[in-house]
């Protein structure tokens, strides 16, 4: 499982000229790729790790301040372009079995605590966010 993370002050997600997921303080916006291995202990690690990152003002995590985390499915993480001019998507899971790791991702997020607001998994989404910082990281999952 892969993630980018970013510290932001705002971001939202819009899916047919409609608002679907906002966050509505400063918080984190991660956009979440599921790759064809993955599986629960991939989401209970990766969540554990995102809501206890210390990358928020004064590093704190999203634990200790309760703030919100947007999370966008993105299987482009897992593109591979070093060949050819067009990517691959091989190593990203199908929808039939990322689309319920990335729920289950969101619910762990909750079960731990964080306000979670969602982007809708295959939609095609405009996602606006303003950075803070900049702070971004690259996260994943251990493999075994």
């Amino acid at each position: 499982m892969r993630a980018v993370v970013t510290r932001v002050s705002s971001a939202s997600v819009t899916v047919s000229g409609s608002v679907v997921g906002s966050l509505p303080s400063p918080g984190l916006l991660v956009l979440l790729g599921v790759a064809r291995d993955d599986g629960p202990d991939d989401v209970a690690w990766l969540a554990r790790k995102i809501w206890g990152l210390r990358i928020l003002e004064e590093e704190q995590s999203a634990s200790d301040v309760h703030a919100p985390i947007l999370v966008v499915s993105q299987f482009t993480l897992y593109g591979d372009a070093r060949k050819g001019r067009r990517p691959s998507w091989t190593a990203a899971a199908p929808a039939e079995l990322s689309e319920p790791l990335y729920l289950a991702f969101c619910d762990e997020l909750e079960r731990l605590g964080a306000h979670v607001e969602r982007g809708v998994f295959g939609a095609h989404m405009h996602v606006a966010s303003v950075n803070d910082g900049p702070v971004t990281l690259l996260l994943e999952s251990p493999r075994g």
